[in-house]
């Protein structure tokens, strides 16, 4: 045969045989709600392997479809229409073909219970934001959005409600943009339904002049966006829940939580009452106010949870440490809150008064064991607490839009506390040999009032060449704190356990305190073509402090406290000037931005002890370079990478040369000479997600290097076991930490699976009796979880995670390993249509180490037996919190010379009745339930 006919031939008889392989997908798409034929859906088939387009065509006017010559095999098809919820499914195309008559798709209005996804993806990724649709994600009926976002890949919620998203400490959580009761996480997630959330949005708040100038400044909050569906943004609706029990052992139990809102057009009214003595329904303790907050200054330490601990050095405020997963709580708050725009939206408002009063009773049984030298001696501590709080929080904001290119915001805060505790502590300190080296008796008593005020006007302009625009922050903030403490205590101190020395205290402290600060930053940016901008910005600060302390013993010739303690008595004022220019090169085009830049800063120190008429004067120079990169290479995944440098600014009690006697035998010192510290920040994160596999990860890593880094410098007795503390700066401080996730979906067995490693290292240096001591901690962990749900049947998840921990110190070389599991099951039964029960188990392990010779475990189990009633409208239901009354309050720490075990009161077993109405008018009527 002809060679040209032999290849035709061959040709030929491939294209039959690929013609004979290959079948054809045919059918109809139709409207099954409105029993109607939909033409112009777009129906494809993608590869399963890589996802890869395969082929695709559109409906005709009679719903119609073809796909011609598919090879046999597996395929994923696709069918998307703008009006309705596309539908993803796996197909088998045989030897036969494959037809697909009638298939149904329904409009986006109507609430989907197919194998759909809705509104295009449960997940996506937008620049830098990942969104969540709610609807995509089941839960119980009437299930606040705590519960929610316990569903959500990439978000954990603990058992004290604290949420992490994609690893990070979630600050803010918004409804719709705007804050919900003021900067309370803990309102929107608790007290909002599920069901009337259409979109959970996760990203890094910029500051106002970052967003307004488009140029990233490095200083972002990780932020939760809660975006409402449009029928609950009309009308009234809420919720009254009311519960009770009879528990002999501990006392009554009860909790109360009564939400009301109102929504009219722009207007957002919401009030709030929560009453309760059982702990579940706390809102924040402990307030960040000060102003300075983000550069207060700490220690570290590693616990037996397979995380690090921060120490506050000193005492900044005077108020007690309330620790909220331990004690007795009772619990009153109250608030509102007001939002409306105005003029066509040119004017927008925002109000949100808070009332609250808070009752803790707790004893805590401390067993510390410090090594010094070749030695160590023991504390054993017992201390009885009662801290009575009351707040008033009110917080405005206030925008205007004067014309396109200007606009004004005003934001202004006040809060006021008072606060009065009571604390009995008992104290004794052995040496190795089991003698006595010191006792102690207190009785402190304080009563304390703190306020807080700050303002701050941002003004925006943006001028007639695109790109370029001017703003001006001003921001004003003043915190005062004053009071009265009484403190009586006998002190005596043991030589081979025989008392050799006796110290009494029967002191009264007066303390008035006063912190202001003015700061101001100016920002210019200038377009330098299409892709490139400059950015000049100049930022000037000026705080004051004053710090009077005035200390006086009782007289019992007078019977009165009139007679001054000079040691304990001291007048402090200081004055920090900060002045920092700086720039930035911006580039932004496509997939990529990028900015790099610099400021100096020049500070000067003006520190006045006015009680032994000294001054201390001190300049300092620092650089504070910069860089932000974000790329952004498809749709469905982002990289980012940042770097700062910021220096941390001593407090005023850190600086203030005065000895704290609150206890005898652990007194704190202030250091006048200490220097601002200074820190380099890098991080790198990436975000991806597959929309076709549903498959999500996340990797951040981070790394901080600090210089003149203010840390301790301890100065032990071992003879005594007196320890006197006073901040230092030193060298030699960084940490590196890494943390991921990522999920993804075990199709067939309808099962979603998520990872989660971090690891952590921390090397820091402090100084124990005039020698450096530098402590390494390290901790890695993976956590790994399963859910699993059936549509009205159980909605279950299990998850293990594991810790492994090593903590070592260089100058008495001991090393320290342990490790922690805890494993977790959550699950939601129906039960018919109406019953559910809840459930969720949790089982923690602490491993025992050679300083502890025994495993510390604990299995907390709950349950919630529930009926709803009038289309889920009511709901009766019966609760058992800690369920095999386990719950302990007992936790480990090691760090530098030090471990110590802490156990503390706890709310075990008890049970409660509760009732529960969701109220709502007809314009704000709930979808179906599922």
């Amino acid at each position: 045969m002809h060679p040209f006919r032999s290849i035709l031939f061959c040709l030929f008889f491939c294209l039959i045989s690929y013609i004979a392989s290959a079948q054809n997908i045919n059918g109809t798409i139709a409207d099954t709600t409105n029993k109607k034929q939909v033409s112009n859906v777009v129906v494809a088939i993608l590869t399963p392997v890589d996802s890869i387009l395969y082929k695709f065509t559109r409906t005709d006017k009679d719903g119609k479809f073809i796909l011609k010559n598919i090879p046999a095999g597996k395929y994923i098809l696709l069918i998307t229409h703008p009006s309705y919820a596309d539908l993803l499914d796996d197909v088998t195309v045989t030897g036969a073909g494959l037809e697909l008559n009638d298939v149904s798709v329904i409009p986006k209005s109507k609430l989907l219970q197919e194998l759909i996804i809705k509104s295009g993806s449960p997940m996506r990724i937008k620049g830098d934001t990942v969104i969540f649709t709610a609807d995509s994600f089941k839960v119980s009926a009437n299930a606040n959005v705590e519960e929610l976002l316990k569903k959500l890949p990439g978000i954990q919620v603990d058992k004290n409600g604290k949420i992490k998203a994609m690893g990070e400490t979630v600050e803010k959580v918004l409804v719709d943009g705007e804050e919900f009761f003021g900067d309370d996480p803990g309102m929107a997630v608790k007290n909002i339904r599920a069901d009337a959330v259409k979109e959970v949005q996760v990203y890094d708040k910029k500051s106002d002049q970052a967003e307004f100038t488009g140029i990233d400044d490095g200083k972002t909050k990780k932020t939760i966006n809660l975006k409402l569906k449009d029928d609950r943004k009309k009308g009234y609706f809420g919720k009254i829940d009311l519960s009770g029990g009879l528990n002999n052992n501990q006392g009554n139990r009860y909790n109360n939580n009564i939400l009301l809102s109102s929504f009219k057009g722009k207007r957002k009214i919401a009030g709030y009452f929560l009453n309760g003595n059982t702990g579940q329904d706390m809102l924040n303790w402990q307030d960040n106010d000060k102003f300075g907050g983000e550069n207060d200054n700490f220690s570290v330490s590693a616990d037996e949870d397979g995380g690090l601990n921060f120490n506050w050095q000193g005492s900044s405020d005077d108020e007690p440490y309330v620790d909220t997963q331990n004690g007795f709580f009772k619990n009153n708050n109250v608030g509102l809150q007001y939002s409306n725009k105005f003029n066509e939206d040119r004017q927008s408002l925002s109000v949100s008064p808070k009332y609250s009063y808070q009752d803790y009773i707790n004893t805590k049984k401390t067993f510390q064991q410090t090594q010094v030298a070749n030695s160590f001696f023991n504390d054993n501590t017992v201390e009885n607490m009662h801290v009575k709080k009351e707040t008033f929080k009110l917080k405005g904001v206030y925008d205007i839009k004067i014309d396109s290119s200007n606009s004004l915001k005003f934001t202004g805060k006040l809060n006021a506390y008072n606060t009065v505790s009571q604390s009995y502590r008992t104290s004794q300190n052995t040496n190795e040999s089991g003698k006595l080296n010191n006792t102690s008796l207190r009785d402190l008593n304080t009563n304390s009032d703190k306020q807080v005020l700050s303002g701050n006007v941002l003004f925006k302009h943006k001028l007639k060449k695109i790109r370029r625009t001017f703003s001006l922050s001003v921001d004003w903030n003043t915190l005062n704190t004053n009071g009265t403490s009484f403190l009586k205590s006998d002190n005596e101190i043991y030589t081979d356990g025989i008392p050799s020395f006796s110290q009494k205290f029967d002191q009264q402290k007066d303390y008035d305190k006063n912190t202001k600060q003015f700061l101001a930053k100016a920002i210019y940016t200038e377009p330098l073509s299409k892709k490139y901008s400059l950015l000049l910005d100049y930022e000037a600060s000026i705080g004051t402090g004053k710090n009077n302390q005035t200390t006086h013993s009782y007289s019992p010739v007078s019977g009165k406290y009139d007679e001054q303690v000079d040691s304990l008595t001291n007048l402090f004022n200081q004055k920090i000037t900060v002045n920092k220019p700086g720039f930035k090169i911006n580039y932004n085009y496509k997939k990529l931005k990028f900015n790099i830049g610099s400021g100096i800063g020049f500070t000067r120190f003006d520190l006045m002890d006015k009680t032994f008429g000294k001054d201390y004067v001190r300049s300092y120079t620092n650089f504070f370079p910069n860089a932000n990169l974000t790329y952004s290479p498809k749709g469905g995944s982002n990289l980012r990478f940042n770097y700062t440098g910021n220096t941390t600014q001593p407090r005023i009690d850190q600086l203030q040369l005065l000895r704290d006697n609150n206890d005898y035998f652990n007194q704190y010192l202030g250091n006048p000479l200490l220097k601002p510290a200074f820190s380099n920040n890098f991080n790198l994160s990436r975000q991806t997600y597959d929309f076709i596999k549903d498959f999500y990860l996340y990797q951040d890593i981070s790394f901080t290097q600090t210089s003149n880094a203010i840390t301790n410098s301890r100065v032990i007795n071992a003879a005594t076991g007196k320890t006197i503390s006073q901040p230092v700066n030193t060298d030699g401080n960084f940490s590196l930490n890494f943390y991921g996730g990522g999920g993804f979906k075990l199709k067939k067995l309808n099962i979603r699976v998520n990872f989660n490693p971090n690891v952590g290292y921390n090397h820091s240096t402090e100084i124990i009796n005039g020698q450096d001591n530098v402590t390494k901690n390290l901790s890695t962990g993976l956590g790994i979880g399963l859910y699993k749900s059936k549509d009205k049947v159980f909605d279950v998840s299990v998850s293990n995670n594991f810790n492994y921990n090593s903590n070592s110190t260089q100058q008495y070389n001991t090393k320290i390993k342990y490790n922690t599991n805890e494993t977790r099951f959550d699950g939601t039964f129906y039960l018919k249509k109406v019953w559910s029960l809840q459930s969720d188990f949790n089982y923690f392990v602490r491993q025992k180490t050679p300083q502890f010779q025994n495993n510390l475990s604990n299995q907390l189990w709950n349950a919630r037996l529930q009926r709803t009633f009038k289309k889920d409208e009511y709901t009766f239901y019966f609760t058992v919190r800690d369920i095999l009354n386990q719950n302990t309050g007992i936790d480990r720490s090691f760090y530098s010379n030090t471990l110590s075990e802490v156990r503390n009161d706890r709310l075990k077993r008890y049970w409660m009745l509760g009732f529960t109405w969701n109220f709502k008018n007809k314009s704000a009527a709930p979808a179906p339930s599922k």
